[in-house]
């Protein structure tokens, strides 16, 4: 009886101390997941602020580039206008200038 006793007394001792150790290690495994989570969500919010400022650089570079090109074909077209006005006028001068002025 007293072997039985001390017996049951040693298994219990055993699975109370085993599992108050698997409980610790489940504790420590839940709080290295609760890190892990939250560095993983901080490197995409990294990963996904790169991604936009890329995107805002590029946007930024090809309206700029957009701006200049439709400025030089303004330049180039209201030059082209100004000769044609220009050319019209002589026309037009040289023709009044061949007809006598009426009386």
């Amino acid at each position: 009886m007293q072997l039985r006793k001390l017996g049951l007394i040693t298994l219990a001792s055993s699975l109370a101390l085993g599992l108050s150790s698997g409980i610790a290690l489940a504790q420590n495994d839940a709080k290295q997941d609760i890190k892990n989570a939250g560095t993983e969500t901080k490197n995409a919010t990294k990963d996904a602020g790169h991604g936009i400022a890329k995107g805002s650089k590029k946007a930024y570079h090809s309206t700029a580039h957009g701006t200049k090109v439709a400025t030089d074909k303004t330049a180039d077209a209201s030059k082209t206008v100004a000769h044609k006005t220009a050319a019209g006028t002589r026309k037009t001068v040289d023709k009044v200038e061949g007809k006598p002025s009426p009386q």
